[in-house]
């Protein structure tokens, strides 16, 4: 499987992709599993499940105070602005993974506190080593030196928020069976992709100023 464990579209209020043209754009690059992890929702997730011809993994960002935690394998949207445990705990209820999105990341404000990830490292069950957003001049092999240290397996994904992004980053990974097999087949996984130019940024701001300015 090409797997791309880390997308965004229109339900995240910093992105413009489109359900229809996300599926087109993956049959294109030939990527047959995606993780969608939209911010604070699960709602456009659960709906490209139902529409597209490839594996789809209903995943969510979800916001706490010390930082995003990325829940897999999901049922229903959980809350942002929950404590760490307190969104873990969630997941976990609904039999889902715990993933650490771009973490280590020291230009991103919304990734999760180091203090906090050496915590709840008995908690992790995937780690994201390559994040295709992850901006230069910092150390973008340290998630997997922590992820190898530590034994989580590790993923990849484009966080693509415009179509263009798509693909950028993914796992080439043994097909799995649903939430059950899935760890183990990544941890067979290979990373692959290159990164997006930083400036991609800036289109997700656009974004997020267009819809406050559209709600007011």
């Amino acid at each position: 499987m090409k797997a791309d464990l880390h997308m965004h579209t229109k339900y995240s209020e910093d992105s413009n992709i489109s359900l229809d043209k996300l599926i087109n754009r993956c049959l294109k690059l030939s990527i047959n599993c995606v993780a969608i992890a939209d911010h604070g929702t699960t709602e456009g997730a659960l709906k490209l499940k139902d529409l597209a011809p490839f594996t789809v993994i209903i995943a969510e960002e979800i916001l706490t105070p010390h930082g995003e935690i990325m829940g897999m394998f999901l049922k229903e949207t959980i809350p942002s602005h929950l404590s760490v445990l307190e969104t873990i705990s969630r997941i976990k209820d609904q039999d889902g993974l715990v993933c650490i999105p771009h973490p280590f990341d020291r230009f991103r404000a919304s990734a999760l506190d180091n203090s906090v990830i050496e915590e709840i490292i008995d908690q992790i069950d995937i780690v994201e080593v390559f994040n295709a957003r992850a901006i230069p001049f910092q150390n973008l092999n340290k998630a997997h030196v922590f992820a190898q240290k530590h034994a989580i397996a590790q993923s990849a994904g484009s966080d693509a928020h415009t179509l263009a992004e798509v693909g950028h980053a993914y796992v080439e990974m043994p097909e799995f069976s649903g939430r059950g097999d899935f760890l183990q087949a990544l941890t067979k996984g290979k990373v692959c992709g290159r990164r997006t130019n930083p400036y991609v940024h800036f289109y997700s701001l656009s974004n997020r100023i267009k819809r406050k300015l559209n709600s007011w």
